[in-house]
């Protein structure tokens, strides 16, 4: 059993003012993305110039803060929503959801999409192979956070949570850095480094980010007010993440088949 390397979740702390570690994190993700994506605008056909950017950044991060907390809410706390509405505006107490994050990126860079003229598959194709970076540092903050632990395990890396009992735990936090992170951020950077039909490159991360968080969610604890939604072991994470593997498999296909490169 390895040692959790308890870290204060708060990095930083001026007065009433707390700084929190998953917030730099998100921090960290974000100045990624526009760093990669500066890098991406300067290839061959790419569809946006280096002063769109942060525009498409900030669209970017407004909807992953409103997609995240509604997804949050509506899918894994929709009672607490029934019983007091208003909680949906509770963003001090935490709570986001790729899922619900995902949804409010893909709704902003198609508003974004619209306003310069450029259809928004192409942005999704463009901006796809930066998410998996704030998805990894994402996961850092929540080991660093103590949350989202795995579940009761014997293996010799297993660990100690707090707040998650005595017994050792899978860090199923640094499971999916590493997979949702760094293995798909190589997958889809390597990937879309040559030309790709419209959509492909989108639907490679759907079914990349599906097959990973599929196969975590065998190793990660069950939400503790949801638990197991059918057959004993799949999970609302599980359940979530089916539709972006089939809906993945399906621009892979269309975009085959409707967008297909010229002279090929």
């Amino acid at each position: 059993m390895l040692t959790y390397p308890s870290i204060n979740p708060v990095a930083l702390s001026v007065g009433p003012l707390k700084v929190h570690w998953y917030g730099i994190m998100y921090l960290i993700g974000f100045v990624a993305a526009w760093w990669l994506a500066r890098l991406r605008s300067k290839q061959d056909g790419s569809p946006l110039n280096q002063e769109q950017i942060s525009d498409l950044i900030f669209y970017g991060a407004l909807g992953v803060v409103i997609g995240g907390r509604f997804g949050y809410v509506l899918f894994y706390h929709f009672d607490y929503f029934l019983q007091n509405p208003l909680w949906l505006f509770y963003i001090w107490e935490g709570g986001m959801s790729f899922h619900g994050g995902l949804l409010g990126v893909v709704t902003a860079l198609f508003i974004y999409g619209r306003k310069l003229g450029v259809n928004g598959f192409v942005l999704t194709d463009f901006i796809a192979p930066m998410v998996p970076i704030g998805l990894g540092a994402g996961r850092i903050g929540n080991f660093i956070g103590g949350e989202l632990w795995g579940r009761v395990s014997d293996a010799p890396w297993a660990m100690v949570f707090p707040n998650a009992g005595n017994l050792p735990r899978h860090p199923s936090q640094l499971y999916q850095f590493a997979l949702e992170g760094v293995v798909l951020f190589v997958v889809l950077w390597w990937f879309s480094s040559k030309p790709r039909p419209r959509m492909q490159v989108s639907g490679l991360f759907l079914i990349g980010y599906g097959v990973a968080r599929f196969a975590v969610e065998f190793f990660r604890q069950p939400d503790s007010h949801i638990g197991f939604l059918a057959f004993g072991w799949l999970t609302m994470g599980q359940l979530l993440t089916l539709p972006m593997i089939l809906v993945g498999l399906f621009f892979m296909q269309f975009g085959r088949k409707h967008y297909p490169l010229k002279g090929r």
